[in-house]
C-alpha cells in the first residue's frame, strides 16, 4: 500500500479505538484506504466547509460499519478522535449508521442498504440545476448493487449525462449475483476504471479521472471478504 502522509499511518490505531461492532470490521476495513484517498486528495471539503453550497458531498451508501469512515473523519479534524472511544454509546453522536445531524462533515443518514446511489442522484441534479460546480461521491458496495434501486440509478445518470456524479464500488467479492462482465459493466453509459483498492496513487488517479460528460465510476478491488 503507498502512502503520500504521515495520516494514513494513525488510521489503523484510530480504527481500533472504535469497539462494539466488530462483526462489521471486514466492511470497514474493505473501505479504509478509499476513505482516506478520497478525504486526503479528492474531495473540495474540510471541517471549516461543511455547510459551504460549492462544496463537494460524499455520501456513504455502505453504511454498515462506518468505523472507518468515523477514523477518517477523525484524522482529519472533523470530528474530535476522543469520540472514537464511545461508538453507540448513550451520549455518544457515532451511531451503527453515521446521523448527519450529529456527526459534522457526514451528508445523509445511511441505514438499509441500496438508497445511497439513488440519493447521490439526486444531490448531483440538485447541484447542477443551481449551476454549483460541485462534485458528488457515492460509496458502495459490490453485493449492494444487487438491489433493484441502485440499478434504476445507475441508467438513469447515464441516460441524462449526469457528468457530476462519481460512484465507488468497493469489490470484495461478496455480491450473490454476479454480473456478465464484471461490476464496471453494470454502470451503462458511465466512464469507468477498476484498480487495486489499496494502491492511494491508482485511487487518486481513478478517482479524478471523470471527463464531466459522463458520471464516473470506479471499481476498487479489495481482497475478498470471506
Amino acid at each position: 500500500m503507498t502512502t503520500t502522509t504521515t495520516g494514513a499511518e494513525r488510521l489503523p490505531a484510530l480504527l481500533r479505538r472504535l469497539t462494539g461492532d466488530e462483526k462489521h470490521s471486514p466492511s470497514a476495513y474493505s473501505t479504509l484506504d478509499v476513505l482516506w484517498v478520497l478525504y486526503d486528495r479528492v474531495l473540495r471539503v474540510t471541517p471549516a466547509t461543511v455547510d459551504a453550497p460549492d462544496r463537494d458531498r460524499f455520501l456513504l451508501s455502505k453504511g454498515h460499519g462506518p468505523a472507518a469512515y468515523y477514523a477518517v473523519l477523525a484524522a482529519k479534524g472533523f470530528v474530535p478522535e476522543a469520540w472514537l472511544d464511545d461508538l453507540a454509546g448513550p451520549d455518544s453522536r457515532l451511531g451503527h449508521h453515521p446521523d448527519r445531524t450529529l456527526v459534522p462533515g457526514v451528508e445523509i443518514g445511511s441505514g438499509s442498504l441500496g438508497h445511497g446511489l439513488g440519493l447521490a442522484v439526486g444531490t448531483a441534479l440538485g447541484l447542477r440545476a443551481q449551476g454549483e460546480q460541485a462534485r458528488v461521491y457515492v460509496l458502495t458496495g459490490d453485493a449492494e448493487l444487487d438491489e433493484g434501486a441502485n440499478h434504476e440509478a445507475v441508467a438513469y445518470a447515464g441516460a441524462t449525462g449526469l457528468g457530476n456524479l462519481t460512484a465507488v464500488v468497493v469489490d470484495n467479492a461478496s455480491a450473490t449475483h454476479g454480473w456478465p462482465g464484471g461490476v464496471a459493466a453494470r454502470f451503462h453509459g458511465w466512464s469507468s476504471a477498476v484498480v487495486d483498492g489499496r494502491d492511494h496513487d491508482a485511487l487518486a488517479a481513478a478517482l479524478t479521472g471523470h471527463d464531466g460528460r459522463r458520471p464516473h465510476v470506479v471499481v476498487a478491488r479489495v481482497e475478498p471478504k470471506w
